[in-house]
């Protein structure tokens, strides 16, 4: 809250999952850049479900759109780290499509959270994650990044089988067991990110207080 509106005892409008132009704001990012990648898939599917639910404005975030390249290569085209920063400054939550590589996440996924920090600070996510265990080795690797990076990780984790959920490894067809998993994470997700609101207005009070 600004220092006026503290002031004339206006409080300012949170942002809300009741509708409106103030609806939250979860990004769904999807965390692999390879070529014949099957994220984009699986996002796609998650935003189908989250849609329904009317209760946040989701939207598919793909780390390929960006240029990334290794944090402090030199040499390196990171033209998109400004158009990153700014895509992740702007959401409430996010839900993670993670995929297991060697027991944990994609280079790329780990290097698109490095190159941030603030903008991620004091939000909440949700993991969707798959491999030949579901991807859970790479979703404990993850929650400790997201820890570190101050981000609120729910509980319910949707763990998707290249065994039963995939055919052939490439075709993504998901069980129906797998939309209530996915909705039951939101279920989560959804109330965490709006409480982590608060938590970031106090964080931003304190600064203000502090250079003041």
């Amino acid at each position: 809250m600004s220092f006026l509106n503290r002031l004339f005892g206006k409080q300012e409008e949170p942002a809300n999952s009741q509708g409106g132009t103030n609806m939250l704001k979860i990004g769904i990012v999807l965390g692999s850049t390879r070529e014949g990648r099957v994220s984009p898939q699986v996002g796609e599917w998650v935003k189908e479900l989250a849609d329904k639910r009317g209760d946040a404005n989701y939207e598919i975030i793909d780390i390929a759109d960006y240029s990334l390249p290794l944090l402090g290569e030199p040499g390196g085209d990171a033209t998109g780290a400004g158009a990153w920063s700014e895509k992740i400054a702007e959401m409430d939550g996010f839900v993670f499509i993670v995929q297991e590589y060697n027991h944990s996440i994609t280079g790329a996924l780990k290097n698109a959270l490095d190159y941030l920090r603030d903008e991620w600070h004091n939000k909440a996510a949700g993991i969707v994650s798959y491999g030949s265990v579901g991807g859970a080795r790479a979703t404990e690797h993850l929650r400790g990044v997201l820890s570190e990076l101050l981000i609120a990780h729910v509980r319910v984790h949707p763990a998707l089988s290249l065994f039963t959920d995939f055919e052939n490894g490439t075709h993504f067809a998901p069980k129906d067991v797998q939309v209530q998993s996915v909705n039951d994470m939101l279920d989560q997700l959804v109330p965490w990110t709006e409480a982590m609101q608060s938590v970031r207005a106090k964080a931003a009070e304190g600064i203000e207080a502090a250079n003041n």
